[in-house]
């Protein structure tokens, strides 16, 4: 069978032989309307397996750091249960609609944010879906979303290793993922599973970030270990995963993300980011 010239590097067809939406030609499913008007560049997955350690305000810096440095940004909260991406920015209101699909709302420096939180009519309802519900509107945020040109887009990942988690890494053409823990072993040991899951399918790990690693004293500038001695070392060399960075615990992170405004966040967190993240960038086509 000869292939298709209409197949993108996105593991879908755009060629104007498809039909009934798959290619004639591969078997390739075609590209949806928005789709076709997106251009998404990288899919880097935040991960832990464990929750409580920070993924969505690490997701955030991320995304931040990399708008400051002039890339074209996006966020896809695949928290569908949880989603807090809207409320660290600040972000409200439903996403405008069009019949080639959704726009994904802009935070204040450009960053694009799609979450199921903008999706329903107050922030606190809860969303009480069985897992493929839940499947089915990640794909959607994938599929139905014209995101526009986008050089990074940043997913979001619900802890766990089930039916959220393997719909993005299935689904979704990740170039790699970011794990994130904190430095108890109990943590730990669940990131472990979870960089065992993402190797089972062959998808890379791009690096860890041990988040929450410390406190700098606010009077004397020590660093003060709330959790106890980090054993991440250990982790990266079993797993041969490289650490992003050790990140602290910053209260002022904390209520500029209960307030909204995230972005405004100037400290050590984001000045580790900016130093770190270009480094562990998945590798360019």
């Amino acid at each position: 069978m000869s292939s298709c010239s209409g197949c993108s590097s996105q593991g879908s067809c755009d060629s104007g032989s498809c039909s009934s939406g798959s290619c004639s030609s591969c078997g390739v499913p075609q590209k949806t309307q928005a789709q076709q008007l997106s251009n998404i560049k990288n899919v880097i997955v935040v991960m832990s397996g464990k929750g409580g350690v920070g993924k969505s305000s690490f997701t955030s810096m991320i995304a931040i750091a990399l708008n400051k440095k002039g890339y074209k940004v996006g966020i896809l909260d695949g928290d569908i249960t949880g989603p807090s991406i809207p409320k660290l920015f600040g972000l409200h209101g439903n996403p405008q609609m069009s019949e080639f699909g959704a726009y994904p709302m802009k935070s204040e420096n450009g960053i694009a944010v799609m979450s199921m939180n903008l999706l329903l009519p107050n922030d606190d309802e809860p969303v009480v879906w069985r897992g493929p519900v839940i499947s089915g509107v990640i794909k959607q945020f994938w599929e139905e979303v014209i995101w526009g040109d986008i050089d990074y887009l940043v997913v979001d990942l619900p802890p766990g290793t089930g039916d959220a988690t393997l719909t993005i890494l299935q689904n979704l053409p990740v170039n790699g993922v970011y794990m994130v823990t904190s430095p108890q072993d109990l943590a730990n040991m669940i990131v472990r599973k979870g960089i065992k899951m993402v190797e089972m399918m062959n998808i890379p790990v791009l690096g860890i970030a041990e988040n929450m690693s410390y406190l700098n004293c606010p009077d004397c500038g020590k660093k003060i270990h709330l959790f106890g001695e980090s054993n991440i070392a250990e982790t990266c060399s079993k797993h041969k995963v490289p650490l992003i960075g050790k990140f602290p615990l910053d209260p002022q992170l904390a209520q500029l993300g209960d307030a909204g405004k995230i972005e405004s966040y100037e400290g050590a967190v984001l000045d580790i980011m900016m130093e770190n993240i270009e480094e562990f960038l998945p590798v360019q086509n």
